[in-house]
């Protein structure tokens, strides 16, 4: 596989001039986000490279893609990306900062949301800023992005985010105020006895009955946990 090239088993991601490249993250939440086997419409804030977009666009093949990303380097290369793929009539980017994108957008017009959003807010920045605009909340706190999901998300459609376990507390708590019930999480550990890595959560506008998963990347041989390539075998090519 040539460098700055994700080769999926349905499409391919270019990833040279992203900030955030392919990543566990990303392809976790592409593979988990949604507790539906349908949606209408789907939206991405902050697109990295595309590679969450994409994996639901396979997942749910009667759906319609679309998100904003407000690093160009980063838009251009998830088009590309789009456009490569068997999806690209599905899909639709706009290069452009949530806030600017809700100033003339639909409300209640999303079925299902995803976020793998910035999260640092009291570390010391990258020398890199496209990286340090991927990874920091200085263009999208938490609450614009609750209020981006209140505003966007249907009365029973969903919002699904990957966040480090302290921070989504953080989140999960800001969410009550804006309307959201909390009704999943997914814990990511590297091995099943490590610390959690990730949590994966979903909110909806509507109460529904909590459930909780745990999924290990690893198991204790270090080889990789069969849950976990469950999860990703129909995107991997190792699996």
């Amino acid at each position: 596989m040539r460098k700055g090239y994700f080769q999926f088993k349905q499409f391919g991601v270019r990833h040279e001039k992203s900030a955030m490249k392919v990543s566990t993250d990303a392809v976790v939440l592409g593979a988990l986000a949604g507790s539906k086997t349908k949606f209408g419409k789907i939206f991405e804030i902050g697109l990295g490279t595309g590679v969450i977009s994409l994996m639901l666009a396979q997942r749910y093949p009667e759906s319609l893609v679309s998100g904003v990303e407000i690093d160009k380097d980063a838009f251009e290369e998830a088009q590309f990306n789009a456009d490569a793929s068997p999806f690209v009539s599905r899909i639709h980017f706009q290069h452009m900062a949530i806030q600017e994108f809700l100033l003339n957008a639909q409300p209640a017009s999303v079925d299902l949301l995803v976020s793998n959003p910035p999260y640092f807010s009291d570390h010391l920045k990258s020398v890199d800023s496209k990286r340090s605009l991927a990874l920091h909340t200085d263009a999208l706190s938490f609450d614009e992005l609750l209020e981006a999901a209140a505003f966007l998300v249907d009365e029973v459609g969903e919002f699904w985010v990957i966040l480090p376990e302290r921070q989504m507390m953080d989140l999960i708590k800001r969410s009550q105020t804006c309307g959201f019930y909390h009704f999943s999480t997914v814990v990511l550990r590297d091995q099943p006895n490590k610390p959690v890595l990730r949590l994966i959560c979903g909110f909806s506008k509507s109460e529904r009955n909590f459930f909780q998963n745990e999924i290990a990347i690893k198991n204790d041989s270090g080889k990789f946990n069969s849950d976990y390539a469950h999860l990703l075998r129909e995107f991997l090519l190792i699996f």
